[in-house]
């Protein structure tokens, strides 16, 4: 049974919502293009996270906003043949990456699909669930934390991570200062991708989105690791004006922005001459919390 055919009449039949739109129509492709970046970028993350999840062998596992479906790869080797995952995402073009990657063959237990995380991802059906720089965002976070909760089995397990401060994540908020320097800031009218990387920064405010939602047993772990902005810095530069606080700015600067891009491109480069390049790219401070919770039982 998929989770389209888990969800009730009138949600299933329900139009996409405009961030999810938005999503597919604008961002998905640039994600798409600079896929060598977030997908290499952000495995250090996982990495570090991978070891510390209470994921057991047998275990149905739901791993929410997969994208291209590396993590999900990862835990249905931990979860074994008597196990299973099911890699859920919004945008179709990151879907059809995950089914075709040749590490799928070997993952018989995996399956993906897509599904809007906020409006419904079935009930009591996993034990685990899991979100890598998913949750953050969800536009209602109680909302889309309340439907990973209904998703659990009672007394199931759950992982998310999120991006920590701004001022510990240079990688992101360096390139967005520099091009404010020319362009001003989105208004209150303008696309985003949702709340934003540092929607769930904050631990109070977090942890009582996590107790609205229902859950218990919160456990914030700060996690620091490098990641990758590029191969050069012209991939870093091209990179950070598709994608994040600064490729958002631009992008919202329309005809502003390219008049401006020779300035903005020359100040990002001389930003990225300072990055010391090692393991064939460039590489930045970041910072994110993992956060584990339990069902109620």
């Amino acid at each position: 049974m998929t989770i389209q055919q888990r969800l009730t009449p009138q949600t299933a039949t329900m139009p996409p919502s405009p961030i999810v739109s938005f999503w597919n129509d604008t961002l998905a492709p640039k994600f798409v293009k600079y896929r060598h970046i977030l997908e290499g970028g952000l495995s250090r993350h996982s990495e570090a996270v991978m070891p510390l999840l209470e994921i057991e062998q047998g275990d149905d596992v739901l791993d929410v906003g997969c994208g291209f479906g590396d993590t999900a790869i990862a835990i249905a080797h931990r979860v074994g043949e008597t196990g299973s995952v099911l890699g859920a995402d919004c945008c179709e073009a990151f879907l059809d990456i995950a089914r075709h990657r040749p590490e799928k063959m070997f993952a018989p237990n995996l399956r993906f699909e897509s599904c809007d995380a906020e409006r419904d991802l079935g009930d009591a059906r996993y034990d685990f669930v899991f979100s890598r720089f998913g949750t953050m965002f969800f536009t209602n976070p109680v909302a889309g934390l309340c439907s990973m909760r209904r998703a659990l089995k009672p007394g199931g397990r759950m992982a998310h991570i999120v991006w920590r401060n701004r001022e510990d994540n240079p990688w992101l908020i360096a390139a967005r200062d520099v091009v404010r320097q020319f362009l001003p800031p989105p208004g209150p009218e303008a696309q985003t991708c949702g709340p934003g990387p540092f929607s769930m920064a904050g631990e109070q405010t977090t942890r009582a989105q996590m107790e609205a939602a229902g859950f218990t047993d919160i456990a914030f772990r700060r996690i620091e690791a490098k990641v990758n902005v590029g191969r050069d810095i012209e991939d870093a530069v091209s990179f950070q004006l598709a994608i994040g606080p600064a490729g958002e700015t631009y992008r919202e600067a329309g005809a502003l922005g390219e008049a401006r891009r020779a300035e903005i491109v020359l100040a990002l480069s001389n930003l990225f001459e300072e990055v010391i390049a090692h393991e064939g790219g460039l590489w930045m401070d970041s910072s994110s919390w993992l956060i584990t919770a339990r069902a109620p039982s």
